[in-house]
């Protein structure tokens, strides 16, 4: 009980000492000698250091973590501008898309292309008659559409034999995935129409983690595209 009253006191009294010179900044100034008298000792180095030099390394520390900060918006701005630029190349790509079922193949072809997508394909469901024996329309179960219905965010991870793995070209070599539901544009909460997939080998290539800001825009551009397919 001793001791916690004693360090309750040395506690006390510590703050009593830090509000002191908090309130009265000019106590340096009147007894300027003091700076050179406290001895410090140094986490960088261990040894004793004055009040002064110190203070010098808590300001270089503070600078260091400054520009580290720095350096790291910098970074993810650069990162920013440069999926920016890649978005904008990709949707120049669907406009210039020379008829409505030519849509689908650019629109994948421009995904792997730009974003470096190693592997791409889509399926879309209640399509106009002139597009029901198009590719994109085929192979399409009644589970994979409840699938596609279900997902609110863009599914990241591994493969788990996904039925929309298997649009893919090459569907034995897939680890990870991205799946992304195409809905009636404008509206997360509309009519599920199709699905839009990815595929890599590298297991670390799309995971769980993966930030789905720019892939939830990927999957509400390709809708918008894409609707003009439906019945």
């Amino acid at each position: 009980m001793q001791s916690f009253i004693n360090t309750y006191d040395m506690t006390q009294s510590t703050l009593d000492v830090a509000r002191y010179l908090a309130d009265h900044p000019e106590f340096f100034e009147e007894h300027a000698a003091l700076l050179g008298q406290v001895q410090l000792t140094s986490p960088l180095t261990g040894r004793a250091v004055s009040l002064q030099e110190r203070q010098m390394e808590v300001m270089r520390s503070k600078y260091k973590a400054l520009e580290l900060q720095m350096a790291e918006l910098i970074h993810t701005a650069r990162d920013n501008d440069g999926l920016s630029l890649k978005f904008h190349r990709w949707v120049l790509a669907i406009l210039a898309a020379r008829g409505d079922a030519d849509l689908p193949r650019t629109l994948i072809d421009g995904l792997q292309t730009v974003f470096a997508v190693p592997q791409a394909s889509l399926r879309l469901w209640g399509v106009a008659p002139q597009y029901q024996d198009a590719w994109f329309a085929q192979d399409v179960s009644d589970d994979a559409k409840m699938f596609g219905t279900s997902l609110h965010l863009p599914y990241c991870g591994p493969n788990k034999d996904f039925e929309a793995v298997r649009w893919l070209p090459d569907p034995d070599s897939v680890s990870s995935t991205v799946m992304l539901p195409l809905r009636a544009a404008g509206s997360n909460a509309g009519e599920t129409f199709g699905m839009l997939v990815f595929g890599a080998d590298d297991s670390d290539r799309f995971t769980a983690d993966l930030a789905t800001d720019f892939l939830v825009n990927i999957g509400e551009t390709a809708s918008a595209a894409l609707t003009c397919l439906r019945a």
